[in-house]
């Protein structure tokens, strides 16, 4: 075990390092100004020497390696900088962004790993009868659709046409974050929830399809069925312990596609989490935040594929046999 972690923490160094570097290298590239990015409307009215004042306070006047070179050295200290943006530290931004998003994700975390798993189970049951083909349907084409695009669909039919929904935003606008209830802050998640577990929803019903249609054609699963057991009955003694591994471990390593999901589905919604800071920080130019992010997010999604790597190392002997702890 302690092997393993050694060799997952190297490794997440290294991809640290490497994303670090690429990352600053493409953002050299960007055409957006940062100092007009910061002054904003203002630009007009503010002279030369004060925006050579406000380039060099913000570093941006340096070669891009002596820039990055600084940035690594304030890293190394535990320092992600300030943002442009918010005027604040890159730490607190992050911080505070990721606890908005983390309701949203857990949200469609739980609707994707639930909802997924059953309907796998139920498809792949009744494997060749129109539930299935239907099931099947309906995977294959939310697996093709874009976020944004289901997004704006519900948007469009729950929020504008029936009106059940709020239109964006986590809570009432004008409202102090003390008088908001859970209730409101519920009604203002259930369509952005919604709108990642339907997509996230199609590789957990897919993937679970296959592996109880493989457990199907196994000795023990006939033997259950020439003993006389039942369909529903074979498929709970023996599909269910055989699929619900492989789920779970497919559920931590879909970090990445609920975290890219959800920047889109949060720029739709309006929705103030870690996935719109991305979008607005790239548009404006705060690097420091980019930055921030990107590393933040390496570490979200390296720790999802780690846990997914650790359960089956645990759980199944033969993974431990073959020397991969």
């Amino acid at each position: 075990m302690l092997r393993f972690l050694a060799r997952k923490a190297l490794r997440l160094v290294l991809l640290l390092a490497t994303v670090s570097v690429l990352s600053f290298a493409l953002l050299s590239f960007s055409p957006v100004d940062p100092v007009r990015a910061y002054v904003g409307a203002d630009m007009m009215r503010v002279s030369p020497e004060q925006r050579a004042v406000i380039a060099e306070r913000w570093g941006v006047d340096r070669p891009p390696t002596q820039q990055f070179l600084a940035w690594a050295s304030n890293l190394a200290r535990g320092d992600l900088g300030t943002s442009l943006i918010y005027r604040e530290p890159v730490a607190r931004v992050i911080a505070e962004r990721f606890a908005a998003s983390l309701a949203l994700m857990a949200a469609a975390w739980i609707i994707t790993g639930v909802v997924g798993y059953l309907l796998g189970i139920i498809s792949g049951t009744l494997q060749g009868s129109f539930p299935d083909k239907a099931i099947e349907a309906y995977a294959f084409t939310m697996a093709s659709v874009p976020t944004f695009w289901l997004a704006l669909v519900l948007l469009m039919v729950f929020s504008v046409w029936l009106g059940w929904t709020p239109i964006g935003l986590a809570q009432p606008a004008g409202m102090l974050d003390a008088d908001v209830t859970w209730a409101e802050r519920l009604h203002h998640l259930v369509l952005p929830a919604l709108t990642l577990g339907i997509i996230g929803i199609a590789n957990v019903t897919l993937h679970t399809r296959q592996k109880l249609i493989d457990v199907k054609r196994s000795d023990y699963y006939l033997f259950g069925i020439a003993r006389g057991l039942t369909r529903w009955q074979a498929v709970a003694r023996h599909g269910l312990r055989n699929t619900a591994l492989p789920a779970v471990t497919l559920q931590f390593a879909s970090f990445s596609e609920i975290l890219g999901g959800a920047v889109l589905a949060e720029q739709v919604f309006s929705y103030p989490g870690l996935g719109r800071a991305t979008v607005q920080a790239g548009l404006r130019g705060d690097v420091p935040l980019l930055l921030g992010i990107v590393l933040f997010s390496t570490v979200f999604v390296f720790v999802g594929n780690t846990i997914a790597d650790l359960i089956y190392h645990v759980v199944d002997p033969k993974i431990r046999l073959q020397g991969g702890l």
